[in-house]
């Protein structure tokens, strides 16, 4: 069946539809009436000779076939965008774009809040919104779920998207300035006897973890938290010690009161990339953004 006869508009409703699950917020996401989204509701549902949203409760749940559609429209939709898209210029100040980036915290921290105070100053037109890293970060991005992707090179691995190196950050000690079991240096011997502040990935795996299982190093962890971010205050006024990238500990250590010290073994650095879909290589707010990124992360 080919589309002869097809309101494409329709593929834009039915997207807004999926991604509310109620009619009201669905014609508000589209800038239109509610009677004119129930009619291309209804409209859909002749098409498909399927419901593809039934009331339980108070609620609109997708039918089965809905559900099998829903990546299909959402990529179909994300492609259409950037196809209409690509001919035209972009001017960050006239232009209102949102932009979905999926980043861990230490990266919102250390390069994306710099990023977004540059913009309410140079483009407050523009939305970013930053979401945490999630274990299905290729497909989200292939959905067209999230616009880029800032992830180290290491966990990424052999994801086949353009992409860009952002900037290199390596592995310290920290420790507070008052703990006397640390000395000038430590090593793999005394790291493994200190109390210590793990750091664990969530569904992905932890860089500095893997490194020191991969060296033979045992820990002595009393703690363990998925907020990278937070560790630093874990560490100061405690006698608890932690591995944290140098670039995070030397934000922290004029807020709060830190020791910085050489890692107890040599552990590889990471390499902080930026990828994005394909089909947004050439458009021209993507590109404007991501240049953006680029000039940021080289002053880091």
């Amino acid at each position: 069946m080919g589309l002869d006869g097809v309101d494409l508009n329709l593929l834009l409703a039915l997207d807004a539809l999926l991604v509310e699950r109620n009619v009201t917020r669905a014609a508000e996401r589209m800038y239109v009436g509610q009677p004119a989204m129930s009619a291309s509701l209804g409209r859909l549902r002749k098409h498909f000779d399927d419901p593809l949203l039934v009331r339980e409760g108070r609620t609109l749940v997708p039918t089965p076939l809905a559900l099998s559609l829903a990546p299909l429209v959402r990529e179909a939709v994300a492609a259409s965008e950037a196809v209409f898209r690509r001919s035209r210029a972009f001017d960050p100040l006239a232009d209102r774009r949102s932009f979905t980036l999926m980043a861990s915290d230490y990266v919102t921290l250390i390069l994306l809040r710099p990023l977004l105070a540059k913009l309410a100053e140079e483009a407050p037109l523009q939305r970013v919104n930053v979401v945490p890293v999630q274990s299905d970060f290729a497909e989200q991005l292939r959905k067209g779920d999230i616009d880029l992707l800032v992830l180290p090179t290491e966990i990424a691995g052999s994801l086949a998207v353009p992409h860009r190196h952002l900037f290199n950050d390596r592995y310290v000690l920290i420790a507070d300035p008052d703990n006397d079991a640390v000395g000038s240096t430590v090593d793999a011997e005394q790291f493994a006897q200190l109390p210590y502040v793990a750091y664990s990935a969530g569904p992905l795996p932890s860089i500095a973890e893997s490194q020191l299982d991969a060296l033979g190093i045992p820990r002595r962890a009393e703690v363990s938290t998925q907020n990278f971010v937070i560790v630093p205050f874990l560490v100061t006024g405690t006698r608890f010690v932690s591995l944290v990238h140098e670039k995070l500990a030397r934000h922290f250590a004029g807020q709060v009161r830190l020791r910085v010290l050489e890692a107890p073994a040599p552990l590889r650095p990471i390499s902080e990339a930026l990828f994005w879909s394909p089909r947004n290589t050439h458009d021209p707010a993507h590109s404007w953004l991501r240049e953006r990124i680029s000039v940021l992360a080289a002053d880091l």
